[in-house]
Protein backbone atom coordinates (compact mmCIF):
# COMPACT_ATOMS: atom_id res chain seq x y z
CA UNK A 1 0.00 0.00 0.00
CA UNK A 2 2.86 2.39 0.85
CA UNK A 3 4.56 1.65 -2.48
CA UNK A 4 1.32 2.28 -4.35
CA UNK A 5 0.83 5.56 -2.49
CA UNK A 6 4.37 6.69 -3.38
CA UNK A 7 3.78 5.78 -7.01
CA UNK A 8 0.56 7.80 -6.95
CA UNK A 9 2.40 10.84 -5.57
CA UNK A 10 5.02 10.54 -8.34
CA UNK A 11 2.25 10.30 -10.92
CA UNK A 12 0.53 13.36 -9.48
CA UNK A 13 3.72 15.46 -9.58
CA UNK A 14 4.65 14.25 -13.07
CA UNK A 15 1.15 14.83 -14.43
CA UNK A 16 1.01 18.36 -13.01
CA UNK A 17 4.42 19.28 -14.44
CA UNK A 18 3.59 17.83 -17.87
CA UNK A 19 0.27 19.69 -18.09
CA UNK A 20 1.71 23.00 -16.82
CA UNK A 21 4.84 22.98 -19.02
CA UNK A 22 3.08 21.91 -22.21
CA UNK A 23 0.16 24.31 -21.70
CA UNK A 24 2.62 27.18 -21.31
CA UNK A 25 4.51 26.18 -24.46
CA UNK A 26 1.23 25.65 -26.36
CA UNK A 27 0.08 29.19 -25.52
CA UNK A 28 3.47 30.60 -26.57
CA UNK A 29 3.43 28.67 -29.86
CA UNK A 30 -0.18 29.68 -30.55
CA UNK A 31 0.69 33.34 -30.09
CA UNK A 32 3.74 32.92 -32.34
CA UNK A 33 1.61 31.32 -35.06
CA UNK A 34 -0.92 34.16 -34.81
CA UNK A 35 1.87 36.72 -35.12
CA UNK A 36 4.12 35.08 -37.73
CA UNK A 37 1.73 32.71 -39.52
CA UNK A 38 4.34 29.95 -39.36
CA UNK A 39 3.23 26.58 -40.72
CA UNK A 40 6.16 24.72 -39.17
CA UNK A 41 5.15 25.86 -35.70
CA UNK A 42 1.87 23.96 -36.09
CA UNK A 43 3.82 20.73 -35.56
CA UNK A 44 5.34 22.10 -32.35
CA UNK A 45 1.85 23.11 -31.19
CA UNK A 46 0.58 19.63 -31.97
CA UNK A 47 3.43 18.13 -29.92
CA UNK A 48 2.49 20.30 -26.94
CA UNK A 49 -1.16 19.27 -27.27
CA UNK A 50 -0.28 15.56 -27.46
CA UNK A 51 2.00 15.79 -24.42
CA UNK A 52 -0.67 17.70 -22.50
CA UNK A 53 -3.13 14.90 -23.24
CA UNK A 54 -0.62 12.41 -21.81
CA UNK A 55 -0.53 14.41 -18.59
CA UNK A 56 -4.34 14.50 -18.47
CA UNK A 57 -4.55 10.76 -19.23
CA UNK A 58 -2.15 9.63 -16.50
CA UNK A 59 -3.95 11.85 -13.99
CA UNK A 60 -6.82 9.34 -14.16
CA UNK A 61 -4.55 6.75 -12.54
CA UNK A 62 -3.69 8.90 -9.55
CA UNK A 63 -6.94 8.44 -7.62
CA UNK A 64 -6.69 4.64 -7.77
CA UNK A 65 -3.06 4.62 -6.61
CA UNK A 66 -3.85 6.91 -3.68
CA UNK A 67 -7.17 5.31 -2.66
CA UNK A 68 -7.79 2.05 -0.86
CA UNK A 69 -7.76 -1.24 -2.86
CA UNK A 70 -11.36 -1.92 -1.84
CA UNK A 71 -12.58 0.06 -4.86
CA UNK A 72 -10.69 -1.35 -7.86
CA UNK A 73 -11.10 -0.02 -11.39
CA UNK A 74 -13.03 -2.23 -13.78
CA UNK A 75 -11.09 -3.85 -16.59
CA UNK A 76 -13.02 -2.02 -19.34
CA UNK A 77 -12.33 1.38 -17.81
CA UNK A 78 -8.68 0.49 -17.23
CA UNK A 79 -8.33 -0.65 -20.86
CA UNK A 80 -9.83 2.62 -22.10
CA UNK A 81 -7.46 4.63 -19.91
CA UNK A 82 -4.41 2.75 -21.13
CA UNK A 83 -5.58 2.99 -24.75
CA UNK A 84 -5.94 6.76 -24.38
CA UNK A 85 -2.48 7.05 -22.78
CA UNK A 86 -0.97 4.91 -25.55
CA UNK A 87 -2.73 6.97 -28.24
CA UNK A 88 -1.43 10.24 -26.79
CA UNK A 89 2.09 8.82 -26.47
CA UNK A 90 1.94 7.58 -30.08
CA UNK A 91 0.80 11.05 -31.20
CA UNK A 92 3.72 12.60 -29.34
CA UNK A 93 6.28 10.24 -30.91
CA UNK A 94 4.78 10.62 -34.40
CA UNK A 95 4.81 14.40 -34.04
CA UNK A 96 8.49 14.31 -33.12
CA UNK A 97 9.07 12.30 -36.30
CA UNK A 98 7.04 14.85 -38.27
CA UNK A 99 9.06 17.73 -36.83
CA UNK A 100 12.30 15.95 -37.77
CA UNK A 101 10.99 15.40 -41.30
CA UNK A 102 9.96 19.07 -41.49
CA UNK A 103 13.49 20.17 -40.58
CA UNK A 104 14.92 17.67 -43.04
CA UNK A 105 12.68 18.92 -45.85
CA UNK A 106 13.57 22.56 -45.10
CA UNK A 107 17.27 21.73 -45.60
CA UNK A 108 16.84 19.24 -48.45
CA UNK A 109 14.44 21.37 -50.52
CA UNK A 110 14.83 24.97 -49.28
CA UNK A 111 13.37 26.55 -52.44
CA UNK A 112 10.34 24.28 -52.64
CA UNK A 113 9.73 23.92 -48.92
CA UNK A 114 6.92 26.46 -48.64
CA UNK A 115 5.26 25.07 -51.76
CA UNK A 116 5.29 21.54 -50.33
CA UNK A 117 4.48 22.29 -46.69
CA UNK A 118 1.51 24.56 -47.21
CA UNK A 119 -1.53 24.80 -44.99
CA UNK A 120 -3.37 21.96 -46.72
CA UNK A 121 -0.44 19.57 -46.47
CA UNK A 122 0.11 20.48 -42.81
CA UNK A 123 -3.54 19.84 -41.96
CA UNK A 124 -3.50 16.51 -43.82
CA UNK A 125 -0.35 15.40 -41.99
CA UNK A 126 -1.82 16.26 -38.60
CA UNK A 127 -5.15 14.59 -39.35
CA UNK A 128 -3.41 11.42 -40.54
CA UNK A 129 -1.14 11.51 -37.50
CA UNK A 130 -4.02 11.54 -35.00
CA UNK A 131 -5.91 8.87 -36.91
CA UNK A 132 -2.88 6.58 -36.84
CA UNK A 133 -2.26 7.36 -33.16
CA UNK A 134 -5.73 6.28 -32.09
CA UNK A 135 -5.54 3.18 -34.26
CA UNK A 136 -2.32 2.24 -32.45
CA UNK A 137 -3.65 3.05 -29.00
CA UNK A 138 -6.95 1.20 -29.32
CA UNK A 139 -5.52 -1.73 -31.28
CA UNK A 140 -5.36 -4.07 -28.22
CA UNK A 141 -9.08 -3.58 -27.61
CA UNK A 142 -9.85 -5.18 -30.96
CA UNK A 143 -7.08 -7.80 -31.06
CA UNK A 144 -7.49 -10.47 -28.33
CA UNK A 145 -3.85 -11.63 -28.44
CA UNK A 146 -2.77 -8.19 -27.22
CA UNK A 147 -5.02 -8.44 -24.13
CA UNK A 148 -4.30 -10.08 -20.80
CA UNK A 149 -6.53 -13.11 -20.13
CA UNK A 150 -6.95 -12.16 -16.47
CA UNK A 151 -7.18 -8.77 -14.79
CA UNK A 152 -5.94 -7.84 -11.35
CA UNK A 153 -6.07 -4.31 -9.96
CA UNK A 154 -4.56 -1.78 -9.62
CA UNK A 155 -4.95 -0.48 -13.14
CA UNK A 156 -1.67 -0.46 -15.07
CA UNK A 157 -0.38 -0.99 -18.59
CA UNK A 158 0.43 -4.69 -18.24
CA UNK A 159 -2.64 -5.35 -16.14
CA UNK A 160 -4.71 -5.16 -19.35
CA UNK A 161 -2.20 -5.27 -22.25
CA UNK A 162 0.01 -8.28 -23.01
CA UNK A 163 3.75 -7.74 -23.58
CA UNK A 164 3.19 -8.95 -27.16
CA UNK A 165 1.69 -5.52 -27.81
CA UNK A 166 4.98 -3.91 -26.73
CA UNK A 167 6.87 -6.31 -28.99
CA UNK A 168 4.67 -5.29 -31.93
CA UNK A 169 5.11 -1.60 -31.18
CA UNK A 170 8.88 -2.01 -30.96
CA UNK A 171 9.29 -3.96 -34.20
CA UNK A 172 6.71 -2.04 -36.24
CA UNK A 173 7.15 1.42 -34.73
CA UNK A 174 10.07 2.22 -32.45
CA UNK A 175 13.02 0.70 -34.28
CA UNK A 176 11.90 1.80 -37.79
CA UNK A 177 11.34 5.31 -36.38
CA UNK A 178 14.80 5.28 -34.80
CA UNK A 179 16.40 4.24 -38.09
CA UNK A 180 14.46 7.00 -39.84
CA UNK A 181 15.71 9.50 -37.27
CA UNK A 182 19.30 8.42 -37.86
CA UNK A 183 18.84 8.71 -41.64
CA UNK A 184 17.43 12.24 -41.30
CA UNK A 185 20.28 13.24 -39.01
CA UNK A 186 23.08 11.85 -41.22
CA UNK A 187 21.65 13.34 -44.42
CA UNK A 188 21.03 16.72 -42.76
CA UNK A 189 24.56 16.72 -41.37
CA UNK A 190 25.95 15.98 -44.84
CA UNK A 191 23.89 18.76 -46.47
CA UNK A 192 24.79 21.26 -43.74
CA UNK A 193 28.49 20.43 -44.13
CA UNK A 194 28.25 20.94 -47.90
CA UNK A 195 26.54 24.31 -47.41
CA UNK A 196 29.19 25.35 -44.90
CA UNK A 197 31.96 24.32 -47.31
CA UNK A 198 30.39 26.33 -50.14
CA UNK A 199 30.13 29.41 -47.92
CA UNK A 200 33.77 28.98 -46.86
CA UNK A 201 34.89 28.85 -50.51
CA UNK A 202 32.89 31.98 -51.29
CA UNK A 203 34.49 33.73 -48.31
CA UNK A 204 38.00 32.82 -49.55
CA UNK A 205 37.14 33.98 -53.07
CA UNK A 206 35.71 37.23 -51.71
CA UNK A 207 38.76 37.81 -49.54
CA UNK A 208 41.07 37.34 -52.54
CA UNK A 209 39.17 39.76 -54.80
CA UNK A 210 38.04 42.18 -52.10
CA UNK A 211 34.41 41.47 -52.89
CA UNK A 212 31.52 41.24 -50.43
CA UNK A 213 31.67 38.26 -48.09
CA UNK A 214 28.41 36.38 -47.68
CA UNK A 215 27.32 36.04 -44.06
CA UNK A 216 27.48 32.61 -42.50
CA UNK A 217 24.14 30.93 -42.12
CA UNK A 218 23.95 28.62 -39.12
CA UNK A 219 20.30 27.62 -39.61
CA UNK A 220 21.28 24.28 -41.12
CA UNK A 221 23.41 23.31 -38.14
CA UNK A 222 20.70 24.53 -35.75
CA UNK A 223 18.26 22.17 -37.47
CA UNK A 224 20.79 19.32 -37.23
CA UNK A 225 21.28 20.07 -33.55
CA UNK A 226 17.52 20.07 -32.95
CA UNK A 227 17.12 16.68 -34.63
CA UNK A 228 20.08 15.32 -32.62
CA UNK A 229 18.42 16.40 -29.36
CA UNK A 230 15.14 14.83 -30.52
CA UNK A 231 16.86 11.53 -31.28
CA UNK A 232 18.60 11.48 -27.91
CA UNK A 233 15.47 12.35 -25.92
CA UNK A 234 13.27 9.94 -27.84
CA UNK A 235 15.73 7.05 -27.56
CA UNK A 236 16.71 7.48 -23.91
CA UNK A 237 13.08 7.85 -22.81
CA UNK A 238 11.39 4.95 -24.59
CA UNK A 239 14.14 2.45 -25.45
CA UNK A 240 14.51 0.98 -21.91
CA UNK A 241 10.76 0.34 -21.59
CA UNK A 242 10.39 -1.23 -25.04
CA UNK A 243 13.55 -3.34 -24.87
CA UNK A 244 12.66 -4.64 -21.40
CA UNK A 245 9.16 -5.43 -22.71
CA UNK A 246 10.72 -7.54 -25.47
CA UNK A 247 12.79 -9.36 -22.84
CA UNK A 248 9.60 -10.07 -20.89
CA UNK A 249 8.03 -11.63 -23.99
CA UNK A 250 11.10 -13.77 -24.65
CA UNK A 251 11.49 -14.81 -21.01
CA UNK A 252 8.15 -15.96 -19.64
CA UNK A 253 9.69 -16.89 -16.28
CA UNK A 254 11.11 -13.40 -15.81
CA UNK A 255 8.95 -11.12 -13.66
CA UNK A 256 9.85 -7.66 -14.90
CA UNK A 257 6.39 -6.10 -14.67
CA UNK A 258 7.18 -4.08 -11.53
CA UNK A 259 10.31 -2.57 -13.11
CA UNK A 260 8.46 -1.92 -16.36
CA UNK A 261 5.43 -0.21 -14.81
CA UNK A 262 6.96 1.63 -11.87
CA UNK A 263 10.20 2.89 -13.43
CA UNK A 264 10.67 2.41 -17.17
CA UNK A 265 7.11 3.36 -18.11
CA UNK A 266 7.46 6.55 -16.09
CA UNK A 267 10.74 7.26 -17.90
CA UNK A 268 8.95 7.02 -21.24
CA UNK A 269 6.09 9.22 -20.07
CA UNK A 270 8.69 11.68 -18.77
CA UNK A 271 9.60 12.38 -22.39
CA UNK A 272 6.42 14.49 -22.47
CA UNK A 273 8.02 16.74 -19.88
CA UNK A 274 11.33 16.92 -21.74
CA UNK A 275 9.75 17.98 -25.04
CA UNK A 276 8.46 21.41 -23.90
CA UNK A 277 11.75 22.09 -22.11
CA UNK A 278 13.67 21.26 -25.29
CA UNK A 279 11.57 23.52 -27.48
CA UNK A 280 11.47 26.31 -24.91
CA UNK A 281 15.27 26.34 -25.01
CA UNK A 282 16.19 25.41 -28.59
CA UNK A 283 13.43 27.02 -30.70
CA UNK A 284 13.96 30.75 -31.06
CA UNK A 285 10.33 31.70 -31.73
CA UNK A 286 9.07 29.84 -28.67
CA UNK A 287 11.85 31.24 -26.49
CA UNK A 288 11.14 34.82 -27.55
CA UNK A 289 7.40 34.43 -27.05
CA UNK A 290 7.90 32.98 -23.56
CA UNK A 291 10.11 35.96 -22.77
CA UNK A 292 7.42 38.37 -23.95
CA UNK A 293 4.84 36.52 -21.86
CA UNK A 294 7.12 36.73 -18.81
CA UNK A 295 7.53 40.49 -19.37
CA UNK A 296 3.76 40.86 -19.61
CA UNK A 297 3.22 38.96 -16.36
CA UNK A 298 5.93 41.02 -14.66
CA UNK A 299 4.37 44.26 -15.86
CA UNK A 300 0.94 43.16 -14.66
CA UNK A 301 2.25 42.16 -11.23
CA UNK A 302 4.15 45.45 -10.92
CA UNK A 303 1.03 47.45 -11.77
CA UNK A 304 -1.00 45.41 -9.28
CA UNK A 305 1.55 45.98 -6.49
CA UNK A 306 1.67 49.71 -7.24
CA UNK A 307 -2.11 49.88 -7.16
CA UNK A 308 -2.24 48.09 -3.81
CA UNK A 309 0.48 50.30 -2.34
CA UNK A 310 -1.36 53.40 -3.61
CA UNK A 311 -4.53 52.34 -1.80
CA UNK A 312 -2.66 51.71 1.44
CA UNK A 313 -0.49 54.79 1.24
CA UNK A 314 -3.13 57.38 2.17
CA UNK A 315 -3.58 60.77 0.44
CA UNK A 316 0.05 61.06 -0.68
CA UNK A 317 0.30 57.43 -1.82
CA UNK A 318 -1.33 57.77 -5.26
CA UNK A 319 0.88 60.72 -6.25
CA UNK A 320 4.07 58.82 -5.37
CA UNK A 321 2.83 55.68 -7.14
CA UNK A 322 2.04 57.54 -10.35
CA UNK A 323 5.62 58.79 -10.49
CA UNK A 324 6.84 55.24 -10.27
CA UNK A 325 4.52 54.16 -13.07
CA UNK A 326 5.91 56.84 -15.39
CA UNK A 327 9.47 55.81 -14.52
CA UNK A 328 8.78 52.13 -15.28
CA UNK A 329 6.83 52.69 -18.48
CA UNK A 330 9.38 55.12 -20.08
CA UNK A 331 12.00 52.49 -21.09
CA UNK A 332 9.26 50.29 -22.49
CA UNK A 333 8.01 53.17 -24.71
CA UNK A 334 11.53 53.93 -25.87
CA UNK A 335 12.06 50.22 -26.75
Amino acid sequence: MESSFSFGVVLAVLSSLIIAANTLVAVAVLLSIHRNDGVGLCFTLNLAVADTLIGVAISGLISEQLSSPDRPTQKTLCSLRMAFITSSAAASVLTVMLIAFDRYLAIKQPLRYFQIMNGLMTGACLAGLWLMSYLIGFLPLGVPIFQQTSYQSPCSFFAVFHPRFVLTLSCAGFFPALLLFVFFYCDMLKIASMHNEQIRKMEHAGAATGAFRPPRNSNDFKAVRTVAVLIGSFTLSWAPFLITGIVQVACQNCHLYLVLERYLWLLGVGNSLLNPLIYAYWQKEVRQQLYQMALGVKKGLTSLLLLLSARKGGPEGPQESSCHVVTISHPQLDG
